[in-house]
């Protein structure tokens, strides 16, 4: 514990934009966009359905636009890009106070997407990458808390404010709130931070650094991705799909909230002791492993019908989501290296956008073809230990790679 508040101490500058970055992405998220979903819908008189399909179109077209845009981050300074981005996603804030048609919407819910969800936690887990080495998996624990914090803070936050002004109003203190900052920010991620060496630690010749493309090419990297995006797909097809299946086992409605404080806290606890573990034994290592909680998570909800079983899941995702946010973090730079990063880490989003997408759709399209819902949560069960068995294999390899390309320097 020691070690952890004098790290933070240390490179509290970094550690906080870093942080920040992921406490403003929230703008963009389902989550806080949700709290004005009735709102938004009775101004533009829409249904459900069909903001609900403006909502996705719009979440996979920013998806598409940060698989062109996300190599900025490589080509750019932290300083120039960040308040870019910042303003941006002010304006997407913009438009949705001003939205009165579709067009406009579509227009404001994109640019929240693409700048908010999308542009700023990647730049955070990027820059976090680049700054940080041996403390990596910390550094990744202490930035994505930012969205953790956002998660808790901001739903009271809005409910407070929508008591006193119009949604729309509160759209504007958004947008406010993000140009205030962007100079701040600015300043705050402007000095670039060198990797530190342990002392002693012999000087080793850097890791190659992949291209996009050479990684597009790599097998590995797909095999990877089989893994990684595990959570986003399961997470989501669980979390849409849930009162469906309270209602086959006659759970009471109570019981998804009582479930979800046990997520939000084991995730939490799950997510620092992951930062902490990736630094010691590098994320690779964690790869085969990060997987089995949920997947047994999976198992026990498919199989046992009483509603301890929800808790169980809620429980044993929270570990799996917890150590993900601090893999996907770590893995890819420490695999492909940090000069392209961010060009690498945009397709690796919209790999998961789709993943999280299209999931609860292909659910409910085979529950409408007479697949059980339980069924379908034991088949992702064993897709996890699958994905983990096959882990076993590929990651020793991709271990062996990088031990040749890490030849210590003569």
């Amino acid at each position: 514990m020691r070690g952890y508040l004098s790290f933070l101490r240390a490179d509290r500058r970094w550690l906080l934009g870093c942080f920040a970055l992921f406490l403003f992405c929230s703008f963009g998220h389902t989550f806080f966009v949700s709290l004005f979903s009735a709102d938004i819908r009775e101004s533009l008189g829409l249904s459900h359905g069909q903001f609900g399909s403006l909502f996705t179109v719009a979440t996979l077209a920013g998806a598409l636009a940060l698989a062109q845009l996300g190599k900025v981050v490589d080509r750019h300074p932290a300083g120039r890009v960040v308040p870019a981005l910042m303003l941006m996603l002010a304006a997407g804030a913009v438009a949705l106070a001003l939205a009165t048609n579709v067009w406009v919407l579509l227009l404001a819910l994109f640019l929240l997407r693409l700048f908010g969800q999308g542009m700023l936690s990647h730049t955070s887990f990027t820059l976090a990458g680049r700054w940080f080495d041996r403390e990596r998996g910390r550094a990744t624990s202490v930035a994505t808390l930012g969205l953790n914090t956002a998660e808790a803070l901001f739903p009271l936050a809005v409910v407070a404010v929508l008591a006193v002004v119009g949604w729309r109003e509160a759209w504007w203190l958004v947008a406010g709130a993000l140009v205030l900052l962007a100079w701040p920010m600015s300043v705050l991620v402007r000095r670039e931070r060198a990797p530190l060496r342990a002392a002693g630690e012999r000087p080793t010749a850097p890791a190659r650094s992949w291209t996009r493309n050479q990684t597009l090419r790599d097998p590995y990297f797909f095999l990877l991705l089989t893994a990684m995006a595990a959570p986003a797909l399961i997470g989501n097809t669980v979390f849409f799909h849930q009162a469906h299946l309270a209602e086959l086992r006659g759970w009471p409605p109570a019981l998804s909230a009582s479930a979800f404080s046990v997520y939000a806290a084991v995730t939490v606890a799950a997510n620092l002791a992951g930062g902490v573990l990736v630094d010691r034994v590098t994320g690779l290592r964690l790869v085969p492993c990060f997987l089995l909680p949920l997947g047994a998570g999976l198992l026990v909800l498919a199989v046992v019908e009483g509603p301890w079983s929800m808790l169980v899941f809620m429980a044993l995702y929270g570990v799996t989501n917890g150590l993900s946010l601090s893999l996907i973090g770590t893995v890819w730079p420490e695999v492909y290296g940090v000069a392209h990063l961010g060009a690498i880490r945009s397709n690796i989003v919209v790999v998961l956008v789709l993943a999280s997408a299209a999931g609860p759709g292909a659910a409910g399209l085979l529950i409408d073809a007479g697949v059980g819902y339980p069924s379908q949560v034991a088949a992702l069960g064993a897709y996890c230990l699958l994905a983990s068995a096959a882990a076993l294999w590929f990651v020793p390899r991709i271990r062996a790679r990088l031990r040749l390309e890490r030849r210590p320097a003569v």
